[in-house]
């Protein structure tokens, strides 16, 4: 079951100890104005003749009571604060670990994402309490009892320093909440892709060395950090100009009650030892005040952060393994894969796929084709269950792919744009697909490949080492290695994600002609983004903005639709199969 939030629940479990932290903090602040009120007064007192020495005397007893009780106060209030804090974030931590195993079991959650999660939105709502609730429920008590005091010598002066000081408490908050919202959100998401680009990175490290692509990979984080820094630095600059205008404001404010003090001196409704008095006690009130600013800028990353981890954790209980559900899935078991009305995306606002349905029978092939971004790559991800639906069945052979989610390597092979090969022989490196598998085997695919000529043409013939990366061979005998691996794995589903980008012309046709050879009788998708070759497939499927834009048999398509054919004479001096 979801917590209905991230503030209220926490706060009802420790109500006792959240209205001691504000009680605390109030006593704190109250010691503090008191302490120069009596300060303000015993300067002015002792300055004057006084007419009994008590006069001067209670005022040292009170500015050492209140220099006492401000400290003590203070410090009590940061030990009750931190402890509840602790004690909320502690419960807040277990929530999000729980929240985590789910998505780890789901691989719905990157380990960037998680950094993410753990360092920018819990200490974001750590820093929500100590920072924004805290000081702003105890500086608006404060704010209605200072104006309260103030009213037993003035109610229309009151009135007047109520609107005034409405500045720091209200306007001022509001205004900095409009000007960095935007400009916070954008921080804050900038940080949470730096940790996953950084985090990727990290953890593919060799990858980019061995592509050689270490500069790119660097320019682009700095690019990312330049544009970060340069948000921070416009967020510096409003917080000095709105420093400087709070300064403005509180001086604006003494200046008023100095005006108004000695006004009612002068009409003998107060005594002229309280002038410094109320001047001095401005500056504990203000001080309490002027974070309040502060506060509210933070207020539209902490929505944020709200939203990310209730989404992340609704994500997390909706992926879950629901087997009643699962049993109802009424697939047939003639289908070899099924997408049956499914709903994806990454983020709430920004669906991949809607509502996105097709069946495969065994033996049947289907060529995938679509924009950069149209979902093509999100339905490999849904195939192998690296991601789940948010709505809607993927399922393999009538099951849905949650119950063989453990071992869907025994159903689906991938055969990619860069294959790796390992720094091994080109037995050991085939051999990967079937590690149990005898060398004639291995051979045996070779030969289906077309490369067991090339091997045995080698120095050490299949005991020849590939060389890191697979460096000896060119990119479609690298392909050939990985294709045998395919063949020895032996699976009933194998998805080409586009396997000939980079190849050329001539090495494209043969690679595929050679794959939907070897491959006869499997069921297999085609990831492309152009129209060679795809007549050889059974379907041909177009994904558009999440749904199927076109979908048919190679000539069904060349006859119905205009833009098929408009495409498909774009691609055809191309077309070699």
């Amino acid at each position: 079951m979801i917590s209905k939030g991230w503030f209220i629940p926490y706060i009802k479990e420790n109500q006792k100890l959240f209205a001691l932290v504000i009680f605390l903090g109030a006593v704190a602040v109250f010691s503090a104005s008191m302490l120069m009120f009596t300060s303000g007064f015993l300067i002015s007192k002792a300055a004057t003749r006084p007419e009994n020495i008590l006069m001067v005397y209670v005022p040292i007893v009170a500015v050492r009571t209140f220099g006492i009780s401000r400290s003590a106060a203070r410090y009590a209030e940061r030990l009750a604060s931190h402890q509840l804090i602790l004690t909320m974030i502690e419960k807040m931590r277990v929530r999000l670990y729980d929240m985590a195993e789910r998505s780890a079991k789901q691989k719905r959650l990157g380990t960037g994402e998680m950094l993410g999660l753990l360092s920018e939105d819990v200490e974001r709502l750590q820093d929500a309490y100590l920072k924004t609730i805290f000081p702003s429920i105890g500086a608006l008590l404060l704010y209605a009892a200072s104006i309260g005091a103030l009213g037993r010598f003035s109610w229309s002066f009151a009135g007047l320093m109520l609107l005034y000081m409405a500045l720091l408490v209200f306007v001022f908050p509001y205004i900095t909440v409009l000007v960095n919202r935007a400009r916070q959100i954008q921080m804050k998401k900038g940080r949470n892709e730096l940790y996953s680009h950084l985090t990727d990175a990290v953890m593919g490290v060799s990858d980019w060395l061995f592509s050689g692509r270490q500069k790119d990979f660097v320019e682009g984080y700095e690019q990312k950090e330049a544009l970060l820094l340069k948000l921070e630095a416009a967020k510096h600059r409003f917080i000095r100009l709105r420093q400087f205008l709070v300064q403005l404001v509180v001086g604006g404010a003494v200046v008023m009650v100095v005006y108004w003090s000695g006004s009612v001196v002068q009409s003998g409704s107060m005594s002229h030892t309280l002038i410094a008095a109320f001047v001095l006690v401005l500056f504990p009130l203000t001080e309490a005040f002027m974070p309040l600013s502060d506060a509210a800028g933070e207020i539209p990353v902490y929505q944020q952060s709200v939203s990310r981890l209730t989404h992340y954790e609704k994500q997390s209980y909706e992926g879950s393994f629901d087997k009643v559900a699962l049993n109802q899935s009424t697939v047939p078991d003639d289908q070899m894969v099924c997408f049956d009305q499914v709903f994806f995306g990454y983020e709430e606002q920004n669906q991949v796929l809607q509502g996105l349905s097709f069946s495969l029978k065994q033996g049947e092939s289907l060529a995938l084709l679509g924009k950069s971004g149209a979902g093509k790559s999100t339905v490999l991800k849904l195939l192998e269950g690296a991601v789940l639906p948010n709505q809607g069945f993927v399922s393999i052979q009538g099951m849905p792919v949650q119950r063989i989610q453990e071992h869907i390597s025994d159903y689906v092979s991938v055969l990619n744009q860069q294959p790796y090969l390992f720094d091994t022989s080109v037995l050991n490196n085939i051999r990967l697909g079937s590690p149990e598998a005898t060398e004639e085997q291995v051979k045996e695919a070779a030969r289906q490949v077309q490369l067991h000529d090339k091997i045995e043409s080698l120095p050490e013939g299949y005991q020849t080492g590939v060389q890191e990366t697979g460096v000896r061979f060119s990119g479609g005998e690298r392909q050939r290695i990985a294709l045998a691996r395919i063949l020895l794995k032996n699976t009933p589903i194998v998805v080409l994600d586009e396997p000939t980008v980079g190849l050329d012309p001539r090495t494209e046709r043969d690679l595929l002609k050679t794959i939907f050879h070897v491959l006869k009788g499997k069921t297999v998708i085609w990831i492309t983004h152009h129209l060679t070759g795809c007549e050889a497939c059974d379907q041909i499927m177009f994904i558009e903005n999440g749904q199927i834009e076109m979908k048919g048999h190679h000539q069904e398509l060349l006859k119905e639709s205009l833009r098929y054919q408009r495409l498909y004479q774009m691609d055809r001096p191309f077309s070699t199969i």
